[in-house]
């Protein structure tokens, strides 16, 4: 296991999860940066946050120190990950929060399980297409494929982070209602080009989302709640 500490966060993660360019980010600091950059900016006391694909627990632990264990939930599709996550929220004294199993899908995604591909460096990871054959070199895992709308019913999230690997698109596409008041999303244009980015922040606007500046960086788009006018 290698040993980072990023933002005071103690995170320990598998040798082998360390592909790509990860562990360069992770020992630079690098690895979701924005993201958590966002997070500090616009979490307060009070919040109820869920990280959509929550790796190796770093946002969740973020989340726990302003919000406490209790306030906090993640969503992992790697089945080794959920097992780091809940380990380094553990060692940073956050054991309370929940990591729940699965990926998340689009509303028209049948129940049951969907397939989901590993890479080397966990946080590429993504769904698999459906008929696709697994490149050489993948581990293929079949995992519960879980609703966004039965998490926001069970979770009551006031923030939500959603970093799943271009699955943002189909997922995000469903009523958000209160409490929930703003999300982190990091957009995949390479997967699903300019037009679906526009698709994507078009569905956000007709769920009563704007584009928040503040905390939005690059990839790393944070949406606010609109409040109502008069």
């Amino acid at each position: 296991m290698a040993e980072f500490t990023l933002r005071g966060v103690a995170l320990s993660i598998p040798d082998a999860a360390l592909g790509g360019n990860l562990a360069a980010a992770l020992h630079s600091g690098r690895y979701e940066h924005t993201e958590a950059d966002a997070v500090i900016r616009h979490l307060v006391p009070g919040d109820r946050f869920v990280d959509l694909g929550a790796g190796a627990g770093y946002l969740c632990c973020l989340a726990g120190r302003v919000l406490g264990a209790t306030a906090v939930a993640g969503v992992e599709a790697l089945p080794g990950m959920v097992e780091v996550a809940r380990a380094n929220l553990a060692r940073n004294g956050l054991a309370g929060a929940e990591i729940l199993h699965g990926a998340l899908v689009g509303p028209d995604q049948p129940g049951g399980t969907v397939r989901f591909r590993e890479r080397a460096a966990f946080w590429a990871s993504a769904l698999a297409p459906p008929v696709a054959a697994t490149p050489k070199g993948l581990r293929l895992h079949e995992v519960p494929a879980l609703q966004l709308a039965a998490l926001l019913d069970r979770l009551a999230p006031t923030v939500i982070v959603c970093d799943i690997e271009g699955a943002e698109r189909e997922v995000l596409d469903i009523p958000l209602p209160p409490p929930l008041r703003l999300l982190v999303v990091e957009i995949h244009p390479a997967i699903y080009g300019l037009a679906g980015t526009g698709r994507l922040f078009e569905a956000l606007a007709r769920r009563g989302f704007a584009y928040q500046p503040y905390g939005s960086k690059a990839a790393t788009v944070v949406f606010e709640r609109v409040a109502p006018g008069p």
